[in-house]
């Protein structure tokens, strides 16, 4: 019994966990409808987009990498399909996921080209694409930001969507968005990918050590070149997303929001060095991301806080995986 408590306790999962529960005990003691059945439906609805990027980047980290252009990515999917359906006046939801989703891999393909190729750094590569791909969509797609009015209704009635809907003791409604079962869709198809199949064992094996990869035979350009192709799939589905959620569509938008996604991800558990991690984690890091966010005004402070927030999880998940770096450097000496 106390090994299984002690293996239970092994997972920063279950740590980040407790520490939402408490999080969200102190801002119900502070605002009573914080821990409601619809503030949760409003915060799976508003987080499921970062959510879906998340597993995105969570799979490159696994595999070793580091991807910043996904944000730059889901923004041109997005602009791109709402001027496409503008220009044409087809007015389909289902089309625009087809265009946005093309775009990101597309242009993801790029990035697995140039690292799993040319073997160029990964951090290097989508700092560069980044810039790149967002550069490349304001010079010549536009900056014209799409208004609620001008916007296709596709996806007006799109991000009202609800699985089921809900009515209130005033006779008001309010439901589970459809952006859930998408979430829910990316998570179980990516959790697949990982657990039972030999793409998932490959980008395990790169991140764990790519030199043992190497040698049992696993095909790397092609399982780095799928990588970045599905981070750029998932960053097309996100960016539809987006535009649905806000009814409107700024070429300006999403980009600079890498961090908030970096941060979640590495809160949950993945080491940034790749190797470990785990999709509940960084789902949950994308839930404790997403309520300091929302919150901070509650307990008094000014949302500039959550930059800081962000960025010391980043430096101590960093110092934290330096160290235990170290620690095993110490241990195989001594054991040699």
């Amino acid at each position: 019994m106390k090994k299984k408590i002690k293996r239970i306790f092994s997972h920063s999962e279950i740590y980040l966990f407790f520490i939402i529960i408490i999080f969200s005990i102190i801002l119900t003691s502070i605002n009573p409808s914080f821990l409601t059945l619809e503030n949760l439906f409003d915060l799976i609805k508003s987080s499921a987009g970062m959510g879906i990027l998340a597993v995105g980047f969570f799979i490159v980290l696994l595999s070793g990498g580091i991807d910043v252009s996904f944000t730059a990515i889901a923004i041109a999917g997005q602009y791109i399909s709402a001027n496409v359906l503008m220009a044409t006046g087809v007015d389909n939801i289902y089309l625009a996921f087809l265009i946005s989703c093309s775009v990101g891999i597309l242009l993801g393909a790029i990035n697995g080209l140039l690292i799993s190729v040319f073997k160029l750094p990964t951090l290097i590569v989508t700092l560069g694409t980044l810039s790149a791909f967002h550069g490349a969509l304001l010079a010549f797609v536009g900056t014209k930001a799409i208004n609620t009015a001008e916007l296709p209704d596709c996806f007006k009635v799109f991000g009202h969507n609800n699985i089921f809907v809900l009515t209130r003791a005033d006779g008001t409604s309010y439901g589970l968005s459809v952006y859930a079962l998408i979430l829910l869709g990316v998570v179980i198809m990516s959790w697949l990918i990982l657990k039972y199949t030999m793409l998932g064992r490959g980008i395990h094996a790169i991140g764990g050590n790519r030199d043992s990869a190497v040698r049992a035979g696993f095909n790397i350009v092609g399982i780095q070149f799928f990588i970045y192709c599905y981070v750029g799939f998932l960053a097309g589905i996100m960016g539809v997303m987006h535009i649905s959620l806000l009814r409107y569509s700024n070429p300006m938008y999403i980009v600079g929001t890498e961090l908030g996604v970096i941060a979640a991800v590495v809160l949950g558990g993945a080491r940034i060095t790749g190797g470990t991690g785990s999709i509940i984690g960084t789902l949950l890091g994308v839930v404790m991301i997403s309520i300091l966010e929302k919150n901070l005004v509650l307990m008094g402070l000014s949302s500039y806080w959550h930059q800081l927030f962000v960025g010391l999880i980043i430096i101590i998940s960093v110092s934290i995986t330096s160290y235990q770096n170290k620690r095993r450097g110490i241990r195989s000496l001594t054991f040699r």
